[in-house]
């Protein structure tokens, strides 16, 4: 076998969903273990690949979005889009936080970097935040792994604590007034034991943020397993290359299933539990903008019901005060809503065709829809098909052209609202806290300030 056939037979190994899901298995059986030993921490899956070793009924219900590009070589930060400040909401003595790595790392740049940027970050904010809380022995030093992150790299990021610490301190999140600091903890499966913590709150120094690899580290990122199948290792990652449509979601749901069919059946197995899931609606309920006190909900369109007469609902409590605007790029067959009160669909093509028209016809038709809908007492929630993008560029103008610093609706004087590059991000913030999840794509987030910060005049010119 040469060079080049050698190289083909292994990545026809690496993308193989046999070998990938069975790899995934042997992951899941190491994450039980650790969480097994820490059982009073919060689990959570680091999205996306975390997901898929982190059972969710064991699982807290919102995810971390740690990302590995915030802790790559000289592209250190410490985003405010993904604050991930809804972690410290929760009332727990730890986190134990999963996510994996391809081949060539013992653990993801998230864990070893982004992480312990968070944790320092946040830290030396609650010393700002809350200067009237007197501290001993706080900690705010950058805590990395070793032999994992260079001492000069270290050093680099230590520099740049103070400025990202700044930036939290300065923006709307609320931050609360943490008993401990955070510290961040790594376990890998080549850990030789688990570290042990005090029992007693009062003994207590520091809240531990367990980073968990889940994958091992093997040579090439493959190692073949007694069991008929080909370790890969960080099999999780990029499912949309090897999974056939299989996502975390669904192969939890159907974990038994999968994991009980052989290399002759999984193929055919995976197939149909796809299948059965799209004809499943999982309906979440909508995130309501907490600032705004819910008058701005946010859901994706799986997540509406719709009745019989076209009547749009969620599976949130009431919905007979809410007014509802669908962002979609798929043509709709059944037009019965287009007339329902209460209700307006908006198409949003792909592409570059669609930021020209988000800019020139969705923002001003949704701006519209909405001051109309909040005038008369009612909320609004908005949904776009992944529930994240389109949907929040249109809550963060309607946030920015409608509702004042406080929070208030502005029935009128609305003269006196003048937004800048400043309130928009605020907005988006606002949105963040609300739901996490959300993450408007760069042109989004362009469209909105092109059309919020262009004079009138000047942006019909150029529509």
């Amino acid at each position: 076998m040469n060079r080049n056939e050698a190289f083909s037979h292994l990545r026809k190994e690496s993308l193989d969903i046999y070998n990938r899901l069975k790899s995934i298995e042997e992951d899941i059986q190491f994450v039980n273990q650790v969480h097994d030993a820490y059982p009073d921490f919060l689990l959570l899956p680091n999205l996306r690949c975390g997901a898929w070793y982190t059972d969710p009924s064991l699982a807290a219900p919102h995810p971390a979005y740690f990302k590995s590009t915030d802790g790559h070589f000289s592209n250190w930060g410490f985003n405010l889009r993904r604050a991930n400040l809804h972690l410290l909401k929760y009332n727990y003595r730890g986190i134990v936080l999963v996510d994996s790595t391809r081949s060539g790392k013992r653990m993801p740049d998230a864990l070893s970097k982004t992480v312990p940027i968070w944790c320092a970050v946040v830290n030396r904010t609650i010393i700002l935040r809350h200067p009237e809380t007197s501290r001993q022995n706080w900690d705010t030093l950058l805590h990395t792994p070793p032999g994992v992150v260079s001492t000069q790299e270290h050093s680099q990021i230590v520099s740049l604590l103070d400025g990202w610490a700044d930036d939290l301190n300065k923006s709307s999140y609320s931050l609360p007034d943490l008993s401990l600091p955070l510290r961040p903890i790594w376990i890998t499966p080549a850990s030789t034991s688990f570290p042990r913590f005090l029992s007693t709150d009062s003994k207590q120094t520091f809240i531990p943020i367990i980073c968990v690899s889940a994958s091992r580290q093997v040579q090439e990122g493959f190692d073949r397993r007694i069991g008929g199948f080909v370790y890969v290792q960080g099999s999780g990652d990029d499912h949309e290359l090897w999974g056939m449509g299989l996502n975390p979601d669904i192969f939890w749901k159907n974990r038994e299933r999968i994991a009980s069919a052989d290399r002759s059946e999984i193929e055919t197995v995976v197939t149909k539990c796809v299948s059965e899931a799209q004809d499943t609606n999982n309906v979440q309920p909508p995130s309501a903008v907490d600032r705004v006190r819910g008058r701005i909900l946010l859901c994706s369109t799986a997540d509406l019901i719709v009745g019989s007469s076209g009547h749009l609902s969620t599976s949130f409590e009431e919905s007979e005060d809410v007014a509802f605007l669908v962002l979609s790029s798929h043509d709709r067959n059944d037009t019965t809503a287009d007339n329902v009160p209460g209700v307006r669909y908006i198409t949003v093509p792909e592409g570059k065709k669609g930021q020209t028209q988000f800019l020139q016809t969705v923002l001003p038709r949704s701006m519209d829809f909405i001051q109309t809908h909040l005038a008369e007492g009612m909320r609004v929630c908005i949904a776009c098909d992944t529930g994240k993008d389109l949907s929040v560029g249109v809550a963060v103008a309607a946030l920015s052209k409608y509702f004042e610093d406080e929070g208030n609706f502005m029935e009128s004087d609305l003269q006196n609202i003048t937004p800048d590059k400043q309130s928009i991000r605020t907005r988006l913030e606002w949105i963040i806290a609300s739901r996490p999840e959300a993450n408007p794509a760069r042109n989004t987030l362009k469209r909105v300030n092109e059309f919020l910060l262009t004079p009138s005049p000047f942006l019909q010119k150029r529509t």
